[in-house]
């Protein structure tokens, strides 16, 4: 079956291992006939929420009007959500941050996000996996609190300059995770 997956992106290097590991899972989705759409984070304009609460008060998901109201629709229409970053200083890249803390718009603002699937694709410098749990962690709770199904995670410790992913099976890793979406 097709589904329509939004991958959310995270760190500001194009050429960096998170953004091959992400190439090689949407190559993969679309593959298998998935409709892949791509947000780049590190080149949208998101700040953080302001905690307001007047979400779709202006008709858009989030009453200051940054670039999250475009991503905002996407996450709506989508089957499956893919997270890729770096981990930075052992949590979330703030590049895609903003995008994760906006989801609280959807839902004060009365959406129906639940029975979507998720999926992480994340890497770090350090060889120590557990390095990552400030990325897991929080990403396992937003699965539990929207409804969604943690599907995946692919965790790569040991990259740090580009191409670094080249000598580890990250990118197939990342490719197989179309296999569950």
């Amino acid at each position: 079956m097709s589904k329509k997956i939004v991958v959310i992106t995270g760190s500001p290097r194009k050429n960096g291992n998170s953004f091959a590991m992400t190439d090689a899972f949407i190559r993969a989705a679309e593959e298998k006939g998935h409709t892949v759409i791509r947000f780049d984070a590190a080149f949208k304009n998101v700040g953080g929420c302001h905690a307001c609460e007047t979400c779709y008060s202006t008709g858009k998901a989030c009453s200051f009007d940054d670039d999250f109201n475009l991503i905002a629709p996407a996450i709506l229409e989508a089957d499956a959500l893919v997270f890729t970053m770096p981990v930075y200083w052992y949590s979330i890249p703030a590049q895609i941050k903003g995008v994760i803390d906006k989801l609280y718009s959807l839902v004060v603002g009365g959406k129906d996000i639940s029975g979507k699937e998720c999926a992480i694709i994340a890497c770090c410098e350090e060889d120590d996996v557990s390095v990552m749990d400030g990325v897991r962690i929080p990403m396992e709770r937003t699965c539990e609190l929207n409804k969604w199904k943690m599907v995946g995670e692919v965790l790569v410790p040991g990259v740090l300059n580009p191409g670094d992913i080249d000598r580890t099976d990250g990118c197939k890793k990342a490719a197989e995770l179309a296999d569950v979406i």
